[in-house]
């Protein structure tokens, strides 16, 4: 039985559309999982980022609490939160945001440290604050990368999020990790596909969101 026969009746199973372990269910519990994921890292990555970006101060010390963060398995991390933790959501948030936050954190800074320095040297000259300087002339031209940051964080924390499953959480993950359990593999399958799909689905809508707020003069040329 090839991998195209395990989607078909998966998918083709009535039984997967309904009730508490429904596709329509399990989908919305995993984007739950992943916007709290994601609102929580840019919440901490991108108000750093920015500062950190208009003053140049504290790239290299970024850089070091990136490569950290990255190194940490996100698996491993979950058992250690489960342990201290117990059952619940904070244990699988917590190696959620440690994964997204460093591609917001440091594409943030790069995206900002990347701006044309002329306009704002000519924003301080006219008298401007560097708040408004920063809101006004950095992050419009910074915005393209900046988005593509938390693109990267989003589409991995989409990925990561079915270790919510190993701890009785629900998301697309239960049918993966019930599955190999099972030795059900048409619902491993099917899983992991709703997986990639979702990933897809999160590039498409990110797409189209950085059309909506970055402004055509900056989508060209970046």
């Amino acid at each position: 039985m090839n991998v195209l026969h395990f989607v078909h009746a998966f998918f083709g199973d009535g039984a997967h559309w309904h009730g508490y372990d429904g596709i329509p269910r399990r989908l919305l519990e995993h984007v739950q999982y992943s916007l709290a994921a994601l609102g929580i890292a840019a919440a901490i990555g991108l108000p750093v980022g920015l500062v950190t970006g208009h003053t140049g101060r504290g790239g290299t010390v970024l850089a070091l609490i990136a490569t950290a963060a990255r190194a940490l398995p996100s698996f491993g991390l979950l058992v250690l939160m489960f342990v201290l933790l117990g059952l619940g959501l904070l244990p699988v948030m917590i190696p959620l945001v440690v994964l997204a936050v460093p591609p917001i954190l440091v594409t943030t800074y790069e995206a900002v440290r990347s701006v044309d320095p002329a306009p704002v040297d000519a924003a301080r000259g006219m008298g401007m604050t560097e708040p408004v300087i920063l809101f006004r002339v950095e992050v419009p031209v910074a915005l393209p990368l900046i988005m593509s940051g938390l693109l990267s964080a989003a589409i991995q924390i989409v990925s990561t999020a079915t270790i919510a499953a190993y701890v009785s959480l629900g998301g697309l993950g239960r049918y993966i990790v019930d599955g190999l359990y099972q030795r059900n593999y048409e619902k491993v399958v099917g899983g992991a596909t709703l997986v990639a799909v979702l990933a897809l689905a999160t590039l498409a809508v990110f797409w189209v969101v950085t059309r909506a707020v970055v402004s055509p003069g900056v989508r060209r040329r970046a």
